[in-house]
């Protein structure tokens, strides 16, 4: 309803949020790139350009299809007007954009219908011909937007909590949106990437989207990928009746042939891409065990209903997926948040209680040493979980000190020779290695040298931070059993402190160490991403002044010289122990995350028990009186308990009929 819809070309221009809220209009926020962030893509622009404009500069072409200076022509042109490219840095920065620009660089639009809001952002969001010098005030202003917001009515379609971000493209040449496109990918849980029937028939981009999300698969918060392919109604029988290959049966009809050809790319995709998910991710991983990776759909026809039914357009399969996504993320918040209020509560009640006894200072004490105890099993344990990437980085190392070469020059020779490839390099070289645009693949040398480490790391490094299913690799089972021996020493202290069965202390106990080791997943989860790209950024910080060196090269053979001056760079640093560097400041992240877990469960657990020691008088005994809330607060906690048990039940008795022989008798 709002987006534009393209079946040639990626036709979305920049982030789109899409979310219902309380709100009664609906309601878009057009966030444009602050007057500094803009200088900094004007500066690179121009760089850009005028380098080809040198004495004895190379001859190029503005319009030679490989993506950069095309772009920047594109973007100047929209922003300043027709013959903006021939001005510098400085003539800009004093001419005045022909869009209106909002001193709070915020658009606001609003509107009582969809379709009203959809006409209004359209020109704002939809990727502009670039055969044409841009007509509206809204569309000259293109290049300046950063992301946009858009808030719907409270609404079925999408329920309240989910953000639908439309990502187009596979990055941009502006720092802050380049940023903002990784950023955002990597905070999705889930990422379905869209292609039409056509262009995931015989185009790539759909494979370079779906390597950019299994990365975020790897350093981010998702953890289910899946292709969603479009427009699957569009099928020209009589041709596809000549190429068809599938035996005898026989094809009666449009709509048979329709869903033929759509379980015919489900199981091709599906196939192809889960061969792509074993090589980077742990063979147990919950991506691997979906059902549904890939989804054939047709919008035309889930409002029409001529050829398919509502079910076989897969649509509602989507929206189920969402409610079900949705539903679990909800009730582990909830669960989150009523086991921190119960504690609270519960120590409000402590507080309150008249139960103390004479030697309870001293079971608090050996309690005490037995948390020192088993935080330094825990610091043990994940030493040994972060060892197990020890093996596969150093070989990672050694393949990737044996193999620069020769993807260095795949890099950066061209079978069609530098033509068009001059300026795009200039752009990788402004962008310390990375060239990023909307409609081309990402360009990333930084990456492409440590893809040999990544190859060898990918299986362990998801399989540490995995979810579910123990493992000694895995770090968090390590985290949930010194959770519960923490539990039961407690439970133990209780029994032997005198503490009655439903003691409010050690329910406070029990309970609040639930919510200090649950809060560690978020805080492992975010440290993740710096781990992960702690081997790549090394490299560019590394090879940094090299592409600087580079991108002031202009004149004759400019684009050999670049070349050289990279070449060189990367076997200087290669010689002083480059890749060496970069395992070791990967291996220095894993150090700072256990380092920054045990300061985290020493200082919350030290103010917990000194919170529990405390004694029932003074200020204390002024406290409220919430023995109802307590009721209450105690009721939802265990009817959420009584749901995660039953849903553990479930989960068991489904693993117990996949582990059951196939060939079992109907009795059995």
């Amino acid at each position: 309803m709002f987006l534009p819809v393209s079946g040639e070309s990626i036709c979305t221009s920049c982030i789109v949020q899409v979310r219902s809220g309380c709100c009664e209009q609906y309601e878009a926020k057009i966030h444009l790139l602050s007057g500094q962030e803009w200088k900094e893509e004007l500066k690179n622009l121009t760089k850009l350009l005028h380098s080809a404009e040198e004495p004895g500069g190379e001859e190029v072409d503005p319009w030679d299809g490989d993506g950069a200076v095309e772009e920047a022509i594109w973007k100047l042109r929209m922003v300043y007007g027709t013959g903006a490219e021939r001005k510098n840095y400085e003539e800009l920065l004093r001419a005045k954009p022909k869009g209106k620009i909002p001193t709070s660089r915020v658009i606001t639009l609003k509107a009582e219908e969809a379709g009203e809001l959809s006409v209004k952002l359209d020109p704002y969001i939809r990727t502009q011909r670039r055969d044409g010098d841009g007509e509206s005030a809204e569309t000259r202003i293109w290049p300046l937007i950063k992301h946009v917001e858009v808030t719907l009515p409270k609404s079925s379609l999408i329920p309240e909590g989910v953000v639908l971000v439309d990502i187009p493209g596979t990055g941009d040449f502006n720092s802050k949106r380049d940023e903002m496109w990784k950023k955002t990918i990597d905070k999705c849980s889930a990422i379905w990437v869209i292609s039409d029937i056509e262009r995931v028939s015989g185009g790539r981009a759909h494979e370079d989207l779906l390597n950019e999300s299994i990365k975020a698969c790897q350093r981010g918060f998702c953890r289910d990928v899946a292709l969603v392919v479009t427009k699957t109604d569009k099928l020209h029988l009589p041709e596809y009746l000549r190429e068809r290959k599938l035996g005898n049966q026989a094809v009666q009809s449009q709509r048979e042939a329709v869903l033929e050809r759509n379980e015919m790319i489900k199981q091709q995709r599906s196939r192809n891409l889960k061969e792509k998910l074993k090589r980077k991710l742990p063979a147990d991983s919950k991506a691997l065990e979906t059902s549904d990776l890939v989804y054939t759909v047709s919008a035309q026809e889930y409002w029409q209903k001529i050829l398919l039914t509502e079910e076989e357009t897969e649509i509602p399969k989507l929206r189920e997926y969402i409610r079900k996504r949705l539903l679990d993320e909800k009730r582990s918040m909830v669960t989150k948040y009523v086991t921190e209020a119960f504690g609270l509560l519960l120590l409000t009640d402590s507080f309150n209680s008249t139960e103390n006894l004479p030697n309870e200072h001293l079971h608090l004490s050996g309690l005490r040493r037995f948390v020192e105890e088993r935080t330094e099993l825990l610091e043990k344990a994940m030493e040994q979980c972060f060892a197990h990437i020890e093996r596969p980085l150093q070989e990672g190392v050694r393949v990737a000190r044996t193999s620069y070469r020769r993807i260095l020059g795949a890099c950066l020779v061209r079978s069609k020779g530098n033509q068009g490839f001059h300026q795009t390099l200039k752009a990788v070289c402004l962008k310390n290695g990375i060239y990023a645009s909307r409609t081309l693949a990402r360009i990333d040398l930084n990456q492409a040298v440590t893809q040999p480490i990544y190859d060898q790391i990918d299986p362990v490094f998801g399989g540490i931070f995995r979810a579910g299913k123990p493992a000694d690799s895995a770090l968090m089972p390590h985290i949930d059993a010194f959770k519960h021996s923490l539990q039961e020493k407690m439970a133990e202290i209780g029994i032997r402190s005198g503490w009655k069965c439903e003691s409010y202390k050690k329910r406070f106990l029990i309970q609040e160490i639930s919510a200090i080791l649950g809060g560690l997943e978020g805080y492992i989860l975010r440290r993740k991403r710096r781990i992960y790209e702690s081997v790549t950024n090394s490299i560019q910080n590394d090879l940094k002044p090299y592409y600087e060196e580079a991108a002031q090269i202009t004149g004759k053979k400019a684009c050999e010289r670049m070349k050289d001056v990279i070449r060189r760079g990367v076997e200087r640093q290669v010689a002083e122990g480059m890749f060496e560097r970069a395992q070791e400041r990967m291996q220095h992240q894993f150090q700072q995350l256990k380092n920054g877990i045990t300061e985290k469960v020493k200082g919350s657990i030290a103010t917990m028990l000194t919170l529990v020691s405390s004694q029932g008088d003074g200020l204390y005994k002024e406290l409220a009186d919430v023995s109802s809330e307590h009721r209450e607060m105690e009721k939802l906690h265990r009817s959420l308990r009584e749901v995660a048990e039953n849903a553990q039940l479930r989960r068991g008795m489904q693993d117990f009929l996949r582990m059951s022989p196939s060939k079992a008798s109907p009795r059995t």
